[in-house]
């Protein structure tokens, strides 16, 4: 997994470094993280960055425009990952030709921002329910049936995830289960509730009943 960092601070980026370089032991060879280009802006990011999968960044603020413009020309492999406590991070990313996003608070664990990475490199939209608010809270559940123009598309994991929330497990059990952190398995049900339009566990499994998901 190729990773680029972005933050303004050397610092910042030594830690952010140090963090993914220290936890990345324990990953098989084609998961983990290699840091191979840092920068202090998007702009020098966008410059002289090689191609990467997954583009780490830490900023009091990122605008639409700002991450649009490191958008590749062929898009849909780049996945970014926004370390950052603004509200409207979400609502940026949202409809970006991504392969997977995401927004961490900044007082994110270690474990939870190489799950983040991994996350994100998977495809998936990851987050603190309350950074995802922006982008879930416009997609209420409502009960028509009719509410949903195309099926929704899960990953394979997700999938299974979303089975498991069926049956009513908690989030301890499921990681059990699959065999994957606590932290991976918020990251599914986060991605999950925003491609069902869910904000909660009730309304994702009524929408995968409703999309034929779940058999029940």
């Amino acid at each position: 997994m190729r990773l680029a960092i972005v933050a303004s601070a050397i610092a910042l980026r030594a830690g952010l470094r140090a963090i993914l370089n220290a936890t990345a032991g324990s990953d098989s060879q084609r998961d983990s993280p290699e840091v191979i280009f840092e920068a202090s802006s998007l702009n020098e990011f966008t410059a002289l960055a090689p191609p990467v999968d997954v583009l780490l960044i830490s900023a009091e603020s990122v605008s639409r425009a700002d991450l649009q413009q490191v958008l590749p020309e062929e898009p849909g492999w780049l996945a970014v990952l926004v370390i950052s406590d603004s509200a409207q991070t979400a609502r940026h990313l949202a409809g970006l030709p991504l392969h997977g996003w995401g927004v961490l608070p900044v007082e994110t664990s270690a474990e939870e921002l190489l799950a983040a990475v991994r996350a994100v490199y998977e495809g998936l939209i990851v987050g603190a329910p309350a950074l995802l608010e922006p982008v879930i809270a416009p997609m209420q559940v409502v009960s028509s049936p009719e509410r949903l123009q195309e099926p929704a598309t899960l990953t394979e994991r997700e999938n299974q995830v979303l089975q498991l929330l069926a049956r009513g497990l908690p989030n301890k059990q499921i990681a059990a289960q699959l065999g994957i952190s606590e932290h991976t398995v918020k990251f599914h049900v986060s991605s999950i509730y925003a491609k069902l339009q869910a904000t909660n566990r009730t309304e994702a499994v009524r929408s995968g009943i409703l999309q034929g998901m779940i058999s029940l």
